[in-house]
């Protein structure tokens, strides 16, 4: 993967791809392992406030600034009766979660999370259970959310301190209904006829629900994608997003491969895209469905059945993946194919926030993070307005799954309400120093504000309790702009966002 070859990067803020969804930088938190409790919420610790909520757990997500947060699963989701998880915490039950084999204290529910939501000045966004749950259960959690004083549940929610509805946009229509490890597992005429008769219900209390329907569980699964197929052309009209859940990893450890998997995520939304393009010619119908990548994430060393199963105890330490060097160039390079497919993708959702193949880990009284944290940190604070297709030039290398591929991966946005821009660089070199120049071609920045640079030479490295900050962006001294271009050294293995002043 050596070369001493250069790269080209050519921007033109007139070649617009579509504008930023802000929902593409969005979280999801699951009942699973030590996410919710130890995570989040975690009264023992000594940072946390009189709701049980950790601060510096808090601080972190804010400085993400996640704009969506997809709860409360996941495969938890399809067995979670919502009613157990409100009321004075005394009163609730504890469960068995059959998803992940664990005891639920329902300590944490639906308004510990709309708390939760407002602290670090998120959107909530609501899975229904349509595993066990009826379609009337979903219809009543929209009640109970939404609805004004007058009704049962809208008066249940006012005698649990919130009076004013919490005014829920965001609605998943169950999770996975494809897999068969599902709890209630549906096949796609059966989910797809359920979830329009759920839809149908959920916005007879709010009709301005926005509704996500279940996609394939990955690009592998054998129902993939007639699945998708058939669920739109019985959903198309009541639903507005369709999901698309994917993790990545590198089991063979083939990095050479591993990091070129961007050409395997474009290939997923393209093909989904096809299908939306398919059904809505199909159906006749001037609706439109996005796409909703509402959980993605690298997960891989955690993956035995072991890892998933939680032994009846309560917030087991379930699949707390470490992540690496290159763990954290895949996820700089699914940000960049978020910004490149925004036309189409207007949701997406890591998975997940805390402890659980998560950026941050935790111990009582101390946080964690890892080397993934700090891609979605700038990808979430620069990437504004509109998404700009680049011509982009670089030397290839050859890979074992996708043959011949660029050496860099790049992406950029434009905000002409603020006349800024941000340019975003993967340099999947295992070895060697690339340059790369930087042209403007219709209107050239004043100057680049600001440059950060994630970069190592062991795509193994990776933050430890012992070595909190192996793996972190630097920031380093942002290149002149001299006759519109300009011009930087990138290190192999390495990712650099440029912020742009125009």
């Amino acid at each position: 993967m050596g070369n001493n070859k250069s790269a080209t990067v050519s921007v033109d803020s007139r070649r617009v791809i579509s504008e930023i969804s802000p929902l593409l930088f969005s979280g999801f938190a699951e009942h699973m392992g030590r996410c919710i409790y130890e995570g989040i919420y975690d009264p023992a610790s000594a940072h946390a406030d009189e709701h049980g909520l950790r601060q510096d757990v808090l601080a972190a997500l804010r400085e993400l600034n996640y704009r969506a947060m997809r709860y409360p699963g996941g495969n938890f989701v399809s067995g979670y009766r919502w009613e157990d998880g409100i009321g004075p915490k005394s009163q609730r039950p504890a469960r068995r979660d059959l998803a992940w084999q664990s005891i639920e204290s329902n300590q944490f529910g639906t308004d510990d999370f709309m708390r939760f939501c407002r602290e670090i000045n998120t959107e909530p966004m609501l899975a229904v259970n349509l595993g066990t749950g009826t379609i009337q259960d979903a219809a009543n959690l929209v009640e109970y959310c939404n609805a004004p004083l007058g009704s049962a549940y809208a008066d249940r929610r006012a005698a649990n301190s919130q009076a004013e509805p919490y005014g829920v946009k965001y609605w998943c229509l169950g999770n996975e209904m494809d897999g068969p490890w599902q709890i209630g597992h549906l096949d796609a005429v059966e989910y797809g006829k359920k979830a329009r008769e759920a839809a149908k219900l959920m916005r007879l209390h709010d009709e301005s629900i926005e509704l996500v329907l279940c996609g394939s569980s990955s690009s592998q699964m054998p129902t993939y994608p007639e699945w998708d197929r058939v669920a739109l052309e019985l959903c198309w009209d009541g639903v507005d997003y369709h999901s698309m859940h994917y993790y990545a990893g590198n089991h063979k450890d083939d990095s050479p491969s591993y990091l070129a998997l961007s050409a395997e995520f474009e290939d997923y939304v393209d093909t989904l895209a096809g299908i939306l393009r398919y059904v809505k010619a199909k159906t006749r119908s001037k609706h439109d469905v996005y796409l909703s990548w509402d959980e993605w994430n690298v997960w891989y060393k955690a993956r035995e059945l072991s890892d998933m199963r939680g032994g009846w105890t309560e917030a087991p330490h379930l699949i707390e993946e470490v992540y690496n060097l290159e763990d954290a160039l895949v996820v700089a390079q699914w940000l960049n194919v978020f910004l490149r497919k925004s036309d189409v993708l207007k949701i997406a959702c890591i998975a997940q926030i805390v402890n659980v193949i998560a950026p941050i880990l935790t111990q009582r009284n101390r946080l964690l993070k890892q080397s993934t944290y700090y891609p979605l940190l700038h990808f979430s604070q620069l990437a504004r307005g509109n998404a700009l297709d680049l011509l982009v030039t670089a030397p290839h290398y050859e890979t074992e799954q996708f043959g011949a591929m660029p050496l860099l991966d790049v992406s950029a946005s434009h905000d002409p309400d603020t006349n800024r821009g941000a340019i975003f660089i993967v340099n999947r070199s295992l070895e060697g120093a690339l340059p790369l120049e930087i042209t403007w071609a219709d209107k050239t920045p004043t100057r680049i504000l600001s440059a950060h640079q994630l970069a190592g030479s062991d795509p193994k490295a990776a933050n430890s309790w012992e070595q909190p900050d192996q793996l972190r962006t630097q920031a380093i001294a942002a290149p002149r702009i001299v006759d519109s271009a300009a011009q930087l050294r990138l290190p192999a293995l390495s990712f650099t966002a440029l912020e742009v002043a125009y």
